[in-house]
């Protein structure tokens, strides 16, 4: 039995820094599953069941680009939510601002899995659910920074890829959450049954996600540097809007954001939600083909993420995210070529080569690398609003551009892989170009 009294204050203080340390990476990793849950699930019921059940009076190829316009929407609101929820996390601390997000998500979610259909209230209903969709969007919004900043501004040095990775790792189990919900749900079914009322119920299941997200957040402390940068702050500094102080500081950060996270966006909206759509309604194939790939996408991701980041932690964070972004860029073609092959192998691989092995690789070290470019005092409104104005870019509508491209092109598959291709190659190309150092 050790001798509490033989415990130096300098091993009492590394063993309490890193408690806050595992206790910020848990909190960040709960309230990323389920933001992404109800996320992805959105994005998922939209290629399915939204454009026949709120779209049934148009063209089905029109219905779909509507469906798909619904799910940018979130996308739009994600700026707003970084801009909001930044301003108070730089002020108020990132804990505070992690608690409303996770309650307003599951909040947003659970609306929409009770409300009604076209058929029962007609325009009011793709109405509510824009809405709805806003506010989800709105939540996620402010979710990414605040947990980012918490896992990286606790993390131990030399470990912060890997200890925030758990923000991005969350983002795996939400999609294996949601889309084992939806493949559950749609085999016990049948499909006026899935079509009706199976669809809604992931959404209500969310409720259960946030009282467990709450639960673990409730015992995360503050950051250490947060709370030393509150304590010398100048009462004048707090006059300048922290977002207005990182555009004047850093107006090229917010230019690299967008570009390093279009390989991350084209490729696994691409996987998970086009080709979903694409491969049913296009090449007649079953939806649980892409629903049991986006469980398998989901799963592997858990064991993926943390892998990369370690390496990244390791050998380098540029070295990394290029790598992933160049896999990215030859795997687009082959993607396509496969689906119309309708080779299951071939869907199946270069699925997780995209989804897995590209996406994975660039998304481990967003964190430290986009919260490293701005200051400690401004860095939640500089770094969530950066990642969140990329997601409107390269994420929110790339569902309906990719349609769009496939419906102007005759259904052809080509400008799709064209479009998935050059955002892995901008992406690639930024991270060549910056002047970071090899682990930062």
């Amino acid at each position: 039995m050790t001798d509490s009294t033989l415990t130096t204050p300098c091993t009492d203080g590394t063993a309490a820094s890193r408690q806050r340390a595992r206790r910020a990476a848990w909190g960040s990793f709960a309230g990323a599953v389920v933001d992404w849950f109800d996320f992805l699930l959105y994005g998922i019921t939209a290629a399915l069941v939204f454009n026949s059940e709120f779209f049934p009076q148009i063209d089905p190829a029109m219905g779909t680009l509507a469906a798909f316009a619904t799910f940018g929407v979130g996308f739009l609101f994600r700026p707003l939510g970084g801009i909001v929820f930044g301003h108070f996390g730089d002020r108020l601390g990132r804990k505070r601002m992690l608690m409303l997000t996770v309650w307003m998500m599951g909040a947003a979610t659970a609306c929409i899995g009770l409300r009604p259909s076209f058929a029962s209230i007609g325009w009011w209903a793709p109405a509510l659910l824009v809405t709805l969709r806003a506010i989800q969007g709105f939540a996620v919004g402010g979710e990414w920074g605040g947990a980012a900043l918490l896992a990286v501004e606790s993390a131990p040095s030399g470990k912060k890829a890997f200890y925030s990775s758990g923000i991005q790792v969350g983002y795996g189990v939400g999609l294996l959450l949601a889309t084992g919900l939806v493949s559950l749900i749609s085999s016990l079914t049948t499909d006026a049954q899935f079509l009706s009322w199976g669809w809604r119920l992931p959404f209500l299941f969310s409720v259960l996600l946030v009282i467990g997200a709450l639960w673990i957040r409730n015992g995360m402390e503050e950051s250490v540097e947060f709370e030393r940068v509150r304590e010398v702050r100048p009462a004048s500094a707090k006059k300048t809007l922290p977002i207005l102080e990182a555009l004047v500081r850093h107006p090229g950060a917010f230019m690299k954001i967008i570009a390093l996270r279009l390989c991350e966006l084209l490729t696994m909206y691409i996987v998970t939600a086009f080709a979903l759509n694409y491969s049913t309604q296009n090449l007649g194939m079953p939806r649980e083909l892409f629903l049991n790939i986006g469980l398998l996408v989901g799963g592997v991701s858990c064991l993926t993420i943390p892998l990369f980041a370690w390496m990244a932690d390791r050998y380098g964070r540029r070295r990394i995210y290029i790598t992933g972004a160049l896999i990215g860029a030859l795997s687009a073609f082959p993607f396509f070529m496969a689906l119309e092959a309708r080779s299951m192998f071939s869907i199946v691989l270069f699925s997780l080569l995209l989804a897995n092995i590209a996406h994975d690789m660039v998304v481990c070290v967003q964190q430290p690398m986009f919260t490293d470019m701005f200051g400690t005092g401004y860095r939640y409104s500089g770094a969530g609003v950066g990642y969140q104005v990329a997601s409107v870019v390269g994420g929110g509508f790339t569902p309906f551009i990719a349609a769009a491209l496939l419906t102007f092109s005759g259904g052809e598959w080509h400008s799709v892989a064209i479009y998935l291709t050059a955002g892995c190659l901008l992406s690639a190309l930024t991270a060549m170009l910056m002047k970071t150092p090899a682990h930062g």
